[in-house]
């Protein structure tokens, strides 16, 4: 199968010409964490900013891919590396088209952030997005920590299923001590020209 597929990207607009024309470079920024640490609410408010500055920003949330692109997988070691994966194909095909995307996925695994980053290449910021495991169930955005206590969710990240904390992200965000609008600020300044 290998020897039938032959890529086409020499013959497209580049990506260098696309940034240009965009006034951006195009990057993922790789937000991972326990669920209600605060990713997907960072990366809103990032993005709405980012857009209002005339910048193109697209979302990759962990959610929306788990109900669209990703739903037929679990959460089983293996299934979890495959929905990595392909979300960091994704990304990787918008980075190279001169955008800026926001990334939210758990990524509870080094190995899994390492796949990232081999899939995405030089494009990719890791982001860790910290609060503890008793702070995300008390904030409880989707009602998860309350049926993770009623036995109801097995294989939940922090619970069953381990989180390794990271050794050396390019940032580290805490949700228990900034506001969303704070790390916004910090965040932007791992972008260029902002």
């Amino acid at each position: 199968m290998a020897n039938n597929i032959h890529t086409q990207f020499h013959r497209f607009v580049s990506s260098g010409e696309k940034e240009d024309l965009l006034g951006q470079k195009g990057m993922v920024l790789w937000m991972y964490g326990l669920s209600g640490a605060g990713k997907s609410t960072i990366a809103a408010a990032l993005e709405r900013e980012l857009h209002n500055e005339g910048r193109f920003v697209v979302i990759l949330d962990g959610d929306n891919f788990r109900h669209g692109l990703n739903s037929d997988l679990g959460f089983s070691d293996e299934d979890r590396s495959e929905n990595v994966r392909r979300v960091a194909e994704v990304a990787k095909m918008f980075a190279s088209q001169g955008v800026i995307v926001l990334v939210g996925v758990i990524t509870p695994k080094q190995a899994l952030r390492e796949l990232a980053k081999k899939v995405v290449g030089d494009s990719f910021v890791e982001i860790y997005i910290h609060a503890s495991f008793e702070t995300c169930a008390s904030r409880d955005p989707k009602g998860l920590y309350a049926k993770v206590a009623d036995g109801k969710i097995k294989q939940f990240t922090g619970k069953d299923s381990g989180f390794e904390e990271p050794d050396c992200p390019d940032l580290l965000i805490n949700t228990e001590e900034l506001e969303p609008s704070v790390a916004v600020k910090k965040i932007k300044t791992l972008l260029p020209g902002l």
